[in-house]
């Protein structure tokens, strides 16, 4: 059994600046103002924009994200309706293969210490669980089939494409301390991502949730 931590990786962003340029265009197209476009006049624009709540203008710019988490996560970042999602399937992915190292693959959760009695409960759970898997694969089962003794801690990913409006949505909801630690452990670090990014459509939302920090429990 492999035991590893979260992760994401940005597999699709323009430039910064060429994502400012190209808001710009569709938000003074409203207006027929374009002809006031200058260097270095995009993020004001832009600022007034999300200010005063007009932002379907920026549905015009989307990102992909590869996120690697657990399959309790993946659930909840499969409610964000206004995305692409294309999800490693357990009905396909035959783990005692060697392709996989005959073994399953889960993310460690954070909130227990690896000397502590809730881990090693864990850990001695999600042995059990593989041991299940490779048994029922063994004997003639279909991974179809197997999946159903795989935890909720198995290591899944997953690419999910949304506009940049609905990115602000989701950062807004899983950053926030009223959601699931493990999902905030991989948000707020990629908000950071962005905001260094595209700092002028995310500066709102990392000055509110700079202070916190990824992988804590409130």
């Amino acid at each position: 059994m492999k035991i590893i931590e979260p992760y994401f990786e940005i597999l699709h962003m323009e430039d910064g600046e060429e994502i400012c340029r190209l808001l710009e265009l569709a938000a003074r197209t409203c207006y027929k103002s374009e002809d006031k476009i200058a260097d270095g006049t995009s993020h004001g624009l832009l600022r007034r924009l999300l200010k005063t709540g007009h932002e379907s203008v920026i549905e015009h710019s989307s990102v992909s994200v590869r996120i690697v988490c657990d399959r309790g996560i993946s659930h909840e970042i499969v409610r964000h309706r206004l995305c692409s999602f294309s999800q490693e399937s357990t009905r396909y992915a035959n783990y005692s293969r060697k392709k996989f190292g005959k073994e399953i693959t889960v993310i460690r959760p954070f909130f227990w210490d690896a000397d502590s009695d809730l881990y090693k409960e864990w850990e001695q759970a999600m042995k059990a669980c593989e041991k299940a898997y490779i048994t029922l694969m063994e004997n003639g089962a279909r991974a179809q089939e197997a999946r159903s003794v795989l935890p909720n801690s198995l290591k899944t990913e997953i690419i999910v494409t949304a506009n940049v409006r609905e990115w602000r949505h989701i950062f807004n909801l899983r950053c926030s301390a009223a959601s699931h630690p493990q999902i905030r452990q991989i948000m707020l670090p990629m908000l950071k991502e962005f905001h260094s990014r595209i700092p002028v459509l995310f500066d709102a939302l990392y000055e509110k949730y700079s202070k916190c920090q990824a992988g804590t429990t409130s």
